[in-house]
This record gives structure tokens, C-alpha cells and sequence, in this order.
């Protein structure tokens, strides 16, 4: 007897793998079929489109089922499955950065032939403040480093439930201010010294400048990546997007729940959109996803800094989703999206944010 067509694709799936059926026209057009149409006046990339279409057989991305130790395990499983192979040319480090709570493992990116003093960038890993570690953004950060011409420092900082909020706050702006002082000693420009990082982690890096805005060394440039910084969640990209795009409510709602309590969610250091003063940090580099639930809080974050005569750049890539930055190895759309930021952060850092007031919409192309 035939089997229905869904089972059929779902034995398709788990017998070639999700890359082989990416990879093949044919087997990527039958899976993007039903999230090919335009949303909100975007089409998502037709590979995101099938990838999307293997979870709604699967669902793997729905973590929410899951006590935090096997959320990681499964997170660690998803980014080795989506992500491309590392590239080469860069030499790692480890490293042990003095925290409030104790010293915290850190791993050091250094593209080979790179001059010092250089430029460098504290990265800040995203995950929900649950879940992700050095090893899920190892890829990214050698692409950073490559792209940018910049050493880069991911910081392990710690993690809820079992440190909720604000643990992983005081962590990401103490790591800031100790690799600030030691700069040089890691053949870092403490100039030209930047904080990045992707959701979680752009919360964080928002967070670290802010904090060490009037210190006498505040970061050079803050990258904020699909950032999460504001915990009520009542823009439209979240109805629009909160169902079937990976991040969905539910997920947020498990990821916010692990964090800290309700009664401190409209603090800044939870929600840095509703800081009452952001002047006078770093100028920012703001890349935002199309199909991201937090895509409108990040483009009012940019447009808070600029009201603030903060200069900020914002760069919507509207075929993309939360989390591009790691699953560039079933996506060109992805890979491309992730290098162009790791040049543009570079360039930010040697000749600064040229335009406080650029809003792109595209990829960039």
C-alpha cells in the first residue's frame, strides 16, 4: 500500500538527510512549495523556504518540550546540521576571562597574517540565554574574524536557568572591560575594539554599551545582529512572524521564562529598547531578518539610537530569517548575508559608521 504523501516525505527526509534534499531543485522545490508565497511583501529564500518546509514534518526546531541540558544538546545537533564547514586561515586560542562569579571560558579568533595591533571584536553568542556556547558559534566567529581583518574574542558567559538574569549581563560587560584593559597584550588596538553578537547576544552587546558608555575605554562600534531588546514583544513582525518561522512564540516564551522573572522584564538591561537614555554609546551596525518576529524591534532600536544622535546603520535582509548567521551551509542567501556583515563590521571599525540615517531593505547584492 502507498503511504500518504507526508510520510513519504518525511522517510525522504530522514533516509537522505536535510542537505541532500536541499541540494536537489527538484526535492527543495516540493518542501519550499508551501512557504513560497510572499508575506508582509517579502518571499523568503527558496532554500530557507524548503528548510522550513522539512521542520513541518519534523519539528525539531521546537525546543520548548525540552528541560535546557537537552535543548543544548539538540541546539548543538540543528547548527552542525545547517551550518558550512569552517573556513580555514584562522587560529584559535583558549582563554580565561576574569567574571563576577568566577572566570569564564573564552576562545580567541586570529586570521593568520593579521598585523597587531588590530582590530577586535568581544563576540557575544546568541541562544536565548538558554542555549548556544563557543562550539555552536565556531563558524561564525572565524567568518568574523576573516571578514572583518579582526581578532575576535567569544566569551562563554553564563547561562539560565542556571544563572538567570542578570547573570549573563554582568558577565558580557565585565569580559568588555577586563579585554579592554588587556588589549594590548593580545596584540588588540583597544581603539578599534568593537562588541557583536546575534539575538541573546545582541541584547548583550546593546546591554555592554550602554554600561561603559562614558568608560575611558567604551567600545569603538556595537554590532547588533537580529537583536533581542524588548521583552514585551507588541510589534507587528511578532503576529506576523510568531508561528512556523523557528523562533516562535512558544520558543520565545520558554527562552524568556528560563531568563528571569516577569516582574523585571521592562528594566533596561532586560529590554534595552526601553532604556530611558541611550546617548552616547557606540555607534551601530543593526542587521535585522524579513521573517523574524524581532525584525521590528531592532529597526526601532536602530531608530532610537539615531534619535539619540547615536550614529547607526540598519540593514534589513528581507529574504532571511532568525538565526541566518549560523545555518550558512544550506543557504547562499545565508552565507552571503554573514559575510557581508563581517566586511561591513570590519570597515565600520577602521573608518566608522558613515551614515547615521541608511536603511537598507535586500540583501545586499
Amino acid at each position: 500500500m502507498r503511504l500518504p504523501l507526508a510520510m513519504r516525505a518525511r522517510a525522504l527526509v530522514e533516509q537522505k538527510g536535510a542537505r541532500a534534499v536541499l541540494d536537489s531543485p527538484r526535492l527543495r522545490a516540493r518542501f519550499a512549495r508551501k512557504r513560497s508565497l510572499p508575506v508582509d511583501g517579502q518571499r523568503l529564500d527558496p532554500q530557507l523556504a524548503a528548510l522550513l518546509g522539512i521542520d513541518d514534518l519534523l519539528g525539531v526546531s521546537d525546543l520548548s518540550r525540552l528541560v535546557p541540558s537537552k535543548a543544548r544538546a539538540r541546539m548543538m545537533g540543528q547548527v552542525l546540521a545547517c551550518e558550512a564547514a569552517p573556513p580555514g586561515g584562522v587560529d584559535t586560542r583558549a582563554l580565561s576571562i576574569p567574571c563576577p562569579a568566577g572566570d569564564r571560558p573564552a576562545r580567541l579568533y586570529v586570521p593568520r597574517a593579521l598585523t597587531a595591533p588590530s582590530p577586535a571584536i568581544l563576540y557575544l553568542h546568541g541562544g536565548g540565554f538558554v542555549t548556544c556556547d563557543l562550539d555552536t558559534h565556531d563558524v561564525l566567529c572565524r567568518r568574523l574574524a576573516l571578514g572583518a581583518r579582526a581578532r575576535v574574542v567569544s566569551l562563554d558567559y553564563r547561562l539560565a536557568p542556571e544563572h538567570p538574569y542578570p547573570a549573563p549581563v554582568e558577565d558580557a560587560v565585565a569580559a568588555f572591560r577586563w579585554l579592554a584593559t588587556k588589549a594590548a597584550s593580545f596584540g588588540i588596538d583597544a581603539a578599534r575594539l568593537a562588541v557583536a553578537g546575534d539575538s541573546a547576544g545582541g541584547n548583550l552587546s546593546a546591554n555592554v554599551a550602554r554600561h561603559t558608555r562614558d568608560d575611558a575605554r567604551r567600545p569603538a562600534l556595537q554590532v547588533l545582529i537580529y537583536p533581542a531588546v524588548d521583552a514585551r514583544r507588541l510589534q507587528r513582525s511578532h503576529a506576523l512572524f510568531g508561528e512556523g518561522y523557528f523562533l516562535t512564540k512558544t520558543m520565545l516564551d520558554w527562552y524568556y521564562d528560563h531568563y528571569g522573572l516577569v516582574s523585571r522584564r521592562l528594566e533596561p538591561d532586560f529590554s534595552p529598547l526601553l532604556a530611558e537614555d541611550v546617548s552616547r554609546v557606540a555607534p551601530a551596525l543593526v542587521y535585522t531578518a524579513g521573517f523574524d518576529p524581532l525584525r521590528d524591534e531592532g529597526a526601532e532600536y536602530h531608530e532610537r539610537l539615531v534619535s539619540s544622535g547615536v550614529s547607526s546603520r540598519l540593514v534589513c535582509f528581507d529574504s532571511l530569517l532568525h538565526g541566518f548567521a549560523c545555518i550558512t551551509g544550506v543557504s547562499k542567501a545565508c552565507l552571503e548575508a554573514t559575510e557581508r556583515m563581517a566586511h561591513e563590521t570590519g570597515l565600520a571599525l577602521r573608518e566608522g559608521v558613515r551614515d547615521s540615517r541608511i536603511v537598507e531593505v535586500g540583501q545586499g547584492r
